[in-house]
């Protein structure tokens, strides 16, 4: 996934500590005395995947059946105004433990309690930028005052592999007002921002009768977007809202899947990306996608958009890969994203020993990049590697009991569940 998307056939990546020492075509010429030796044949080595947009989630498939603004008033936030510390946590790793399952490195994760979210990543291994749920008051969410305590209890935490940013839940639940006073914390902390944006009709149409404006254009006006700001769907971007977004750096994060569920409709991504724009990929939460595998997020991302423009030309796969690798990473400003000497060892192995990368061409690039977009899902995934940790090792996770985690987050689910029957 480099700038040339090199792509070599019998090579070596060397991992040294956290970093990648070497990348190249055949077998690594340096010393290997003493060190670790992965054969990886018949499998793909890449980089791991960005989850741009994450919610740890407690209840999947429970009361999934509504539009996004009922779902979220009738089991969203009763759900997550209901997290106990140890609900909190084992739904972190069970969802974390998806993500690493089928590749994923990073996660971009909007909750609460993020003491306990970030005790679960460090557990577990994976690399977590959070932030917290931030609404106004009255709507007995999170406050900055939140943010700003798990910034000082949790960032950094990891050997650095957790950060905390600030965290906006969405406009209907905020203010202008709120929107600057998290642009100044984000900038106190010297931190980033993500945000849902235009995620919804419902929610452009709530942001136009209150302020006289669309979503972006608020979020503009009020200093919130930039360089250092991800904001999340964007389903529903004017051509100005778009300019905006370019003119600001802001990154996007593309749900497909997420926003198809909820029927929420279709981003203007080809216009996004035509503009400039980074464009991300993310799966939003398994509640309203009932799955963390960025491997389906991928093909939707590609298809959805084919199907509604009746253009093939769309969303190529390699385009698509580079959304969830080097863009996911840029829009988070981590050396990760790609293979090369110097970058954070984010690598996965993904076998292409299977169905689903059946038949294989000699030495097909083009053929491998449609495989991974196209055919594959998270289970090809054998070996997940994170911050020069191996965390997941021929499909069996090397941190944390896997049965436990299961266990526990199903017991969560029913404490959380019985405080809100």
């Amino acid at each position: 996934m480099d700038d040339e998307r090199s792509v070599h056939f019998g090579g070596h990546v060397v991992i040294d500590g956290d970093r990648i020492a070497a990348v190249g075509e055949g077998r690594y010429a340096g010393d290997t005395a003493g060190a670790e030796v992965i054969d990886a044949a018949g499998m793909i080595v890449m980089p791991g995947l960005v989850d741009l947009h994450f919610h740890t989630a407690i209840g999947k498939g429970y009361s999934d059946h509504l539009p996004l603004w009922e779902y979220l008033d009738e089991c969203w936030y009763p759900l997550i105004r209901n997290l106990d510390a140890e609900s909190a946590y084992w739904a972190a790793a069970a969802s974390y433990l998806e993500g690493i399952k089928s590749g994923v490195t990073t996660v971009n994760d909007m909750y609460r309690r993020l003491p306990d979210l970030g005790r679960a990543a460090v557990d577990i291994g994976i690399r977590a930028v959070l932030s917290n749920d931030v609404a106004l008051p009255e709507h007995n969410l999170d406050t900055l005052q939140d943010n700003k305590d798990a910034y000082d209890a949790v960032h950094g935490a990891g050997d650095g592999r957790i950060q905390v940013y600030v965290g906006i839940e969405w406009l209907p639940l905020a203010s202008p007002e709120l929107l600057r006073d998290a642009r100044l914390l984000a900038d106190e902390l010297n931190t980033g921002i993500h945000v849902h944006l235009n995620e919804s009709l419902t929610e452009v149409e709530d942001s136009k009768r209150r302020f006289g404006r669309r979503p972006t254009e608020v979020a503009y006006d009020a200093g919130l977007l930039g360089t250092d700001c991800v904001a999340a769907h964007c389903v529903w971007l004017s051509d100005t809202e778009i300019a905006l977004m370019r003119e600001t750096g802001t990154h996007i994060s593309h749900n497909p899947s997420s926003n198809a569920k909820l029927g929420n409709g279709i981003a203007r991504v080809p216009e996004m990306l035509a503009a400039g724009i980074n464009v991300g990929l993310g799966h939003d939460a398994v509640e309203c996608n009932n799955s963390g595998d960025m491997f389906e997020v991928m093909k939707f991302a590609s298809l959805m958009h084919r199907a509604a423009r009746v253009d093939a030309s769309l969303q190529q796969a390699p385009d698509v890969l580079t959304m969830a690798t080097r863009n996911g990473a840029a829009a988070l400003g981590h050396e990760t994203g790609y293979l090369a000497a110097g970058r954070k060892a984010d690598v996965i192995l993904v076998d292409t020993r299977n169905v689903m990368f059946t038949p294989l061409a000699d030495r097909n690039a083009a053929q491998l990049y449609s495989h991974l977009v196209f055919a594959a899902n998270g289970s090809a995934v054998d070996t997940t590697i994170i911050d020069g940790n191996i965390v997941m090792r021929g499909r069996q996770v090397t941190t944390l009991d896997e049965a436990t985690i299961l266990r526990e987050a199903n017991a969560g689910f029913r404490r959380v569940l019985a405080r809100i029957s």
